[in-house]
C-alpha cells in the first residue's frame, strides 16, 4: 500500500508538491478550508500571475530579504528556466517582460491556476475541499496524521507525512489566514511575529491624496529611519491612502520592519529628476525659464512635471504661482530645483497585512532542513511556501520559492 501523504492547503506550493508527490507514487490527499484552487494565484500580479524571473538562477538569493540562503538548495533543484519548462509542458505559453519578470501569454492568472490544479489531479492526488486542519497528530516524534473540521464535523486523516503549505496571512479572503503557524506552534516550532511586505505605505501629508490615480516614472524614493535608509528606482502611484506602486511595494518591506522595531514615523523624499544633477537640473529650469520667461510661474512647469503635479510643487516651493518668470530670482530657483530632487514625504504606516502581497515571517528557516523542508522537531512534518520565514521581492520571486520548496518537500517525503 502506497505511503499517505497529506498535504493542508491548495494554493501554489500545495498543488505542485501533490502534482509531484503523487508523481513518486505516492498516495496524496490535499485539504483546502476554502472552495477553489489557488486563490491567491488567481488574483496575483493583477490578475496576470508573475509566475517567476528570467534572471540567473544564481542572483535570486538577493531578491530574498530574509533567509535568502536558506533556499539556496531548492532554487537549484527546481530553478526558474524549471518553472518555465514546466509551465510549458501543461501547455501554458509565457513571455517575459519589463524587469525579467515571466507573465503567461494570456495574461491570465486562471490559466496558471488550473494548470497547477490539473497538474495535480491528473498526477492522481485527492482535492478536498471545505477542510480546516486543527491538530496535527505526533507519536514518538513522527507524524501520524491530522485532525480537520470537515462539512460533517470532525474528520482524521492517518499520513506518513504531512505538508504545511497554508500560506502566510496576507489576502485572508483567499484562505491564507495563519493556519499554518498554528499547527506548527502546536509541535514546537518557532514563529517570526508576521508582518506586511510588499504593501503600500501611508503619508501624514494631505496633497498625495489630490493625486490619487496619478503614476509617476522614472522616480526615486528613498525612506529614512535613524541611520537607515533604503532606496529605490522606478514607479510609483499615489492613492487616497498614500503611495504605492513598485518602488513603495519594495522599499516596504524594510519600512514595514521599522516600524515594527517600533518607529512612529518614517522621513522620505522623492527625487522626480533623478537622472539630472542639482547642477544639470538647474540649467533646466533656466532653460525653461528663458522660454516662458513672459509667463506666470504657474505656467512655466509644463515641460517638466505632469500637469496635475505642477500645482502641488508650485505650493510646496513657496513661490507665488502668478509670479512673472522673468521675476524668480535665483535663490527661488535653486530652492525650486533642490524641491524636485527632494520632495517631501512622512510615512505614517503601512496598510494592513491583510492588504500586503506577501507575509514577512513564519515559520523559523532555523527548524527546517533546506533540502527537503522537513522539520527538525517532527519527522515527517514538512512546510512549504509563504509558511516559511522566507519572503521575496516583486517579480515574480515569491511564487518561485514556493514552486521550489515544494518541489523539495515533495522529493523529500519519506526519503
Amino acid at each position: 500500500m502506497a505511503a499517505q501523504v497529506v498535504i493542508v492547503g491548495a494554493g501554489a506550493a500545495g498543488l505542485m508538491a501533490a502534482g509531484w508527490a503523487a508523481r513518486r507514487g505516492l498516495n496524496v490527499t490535499v485539504l483546502e478550508k476554502t472552495n477553489r484552487t489557488a486563490r491567491k494565484v488567481r488574483i496575483s500580479g493583477k490578475g496576470r500571475c508573475n509566475v517567476t524571473n528570467a534572471r540567473p538562477v544564481q542572483e535570486f538569493i538577493q531578491c530574498y530579504p530574509a533567509n535568502g540562503r536558506f533556499l539556496y538548495s531548492a532554487l537549484h533543484r527546481f530553478s526558474n528556466q524549471d518553472v518555465i519548462e514546466f509551465f510549458h509542458g501543461l501547455g501554458v505559453e509565457l513571455k517575459v517582460e519589463r524587469g525579467q519578470r515571466v507573465f503567461p501569454t494570456s495574461d491570465q492568472a486562471d490559466e496558471v491556476g488550473d494548470a497547477l490544479e490539473n497538474f495535480a489531479r491528473k498526477q492522481g492526488a485527492r482535492l478536498l475541499f471545505g477542510r480546516r486542519a486543527t491538530e496535527l497528530q505526533v507519536e514518538d516524534g513522527s507524524i501520524r496524521g491530522l485532525e480537520c473540521v470537515g462539512p460533517r464535523g470532525m474528520e482524521e486523516y492517518p499520513a506518513d507525512a504531512v505538508l504545511i503549505a497554508t500560506g502566510g496571512m496576507s489576502y485572508p479572503g483567499t484562505g491564507s489566514t495563519g493556519d499554518g503557524y498554528a499547527l506548527a506552534k502546536q509541535v514546537g516550532h518557532s514563529i517570526v511575529e508576521p508582518r506586511p511586505s510588499l504593501v503600500p505605505m501611508r503619508v501624514v501629508e494631505d496633497w498625495p491624496r489630490q493625486l490619487t490615480g496619478l503614476t509617476l516614472r522614472n522616480v526615486t524614493l528613498t525612506c529614512t529611519y535613524g541611520r537607515e535608509s533604503v532606496s529605490e528606482f522606478g514607479e510609483m502611484m499615489f492613492a487616497h491612502f498614500g503611495i504605492t506602486g513598485p518602488i513603495v511595494l519594495t522599499a516596504s518591506d524594510t519600512v514595514a520592519r521599522w516600524f515594527s522595531q517600533g518607529a512612529e514615523v518614517v522621513t522620505a523624499v522623492l527625487d522626480l529628476k533623478p537622472a539630472l544633477t542639482p547642477e544639470q537640473l538647474d540649467r533646466r529650469l533656466i532653460r525653461d525659464f528663458e522660454e516662458f520667461s513672459r509667463k506666470q510661474f504657474k505656467n512655466s512647469l509644463d515641460k517638466l512635471l505632469p500637469k496635475s503635479l505642477i500645482p502641488i510643487i508650485i505650493e510646496l516651493s513657496g513661490i507665488p504661482p502668478e509670479k512673472p518668470v522673468n521675476q524668480v530670482g535665483k535663490r527661488e530657483r535653486l530652492q525650486l530645483g533642490d524641491l524636485l530632487k527632494k520632495v517631501p514625504l512622512t510615512v505614517s504606516g503601512t496598510l494592513p497585512i491583510s492588504t500586503a502581497i506577501v507575509t514577512a515571517g513564519g515559520v523559523s528557516v532555523r527548524e527546517v532542513d533546506p533540502r527537503t523542508m522537513e522539520s527538525k522537531l517532527v519527522r515527517g512534518l514538512h512546510f512549504a511556501g509563504e509558511v516559511l520565514d522566507v519572503h521575496g521581492l516583486t517579480g515574480g520571486y515569491n511564487l518561485q520559492a514556493a514552486f521550489s520548496t515544494a518541489y523539495a518537500a515533495a522529493s523529500g517525503f519519506l526519503s
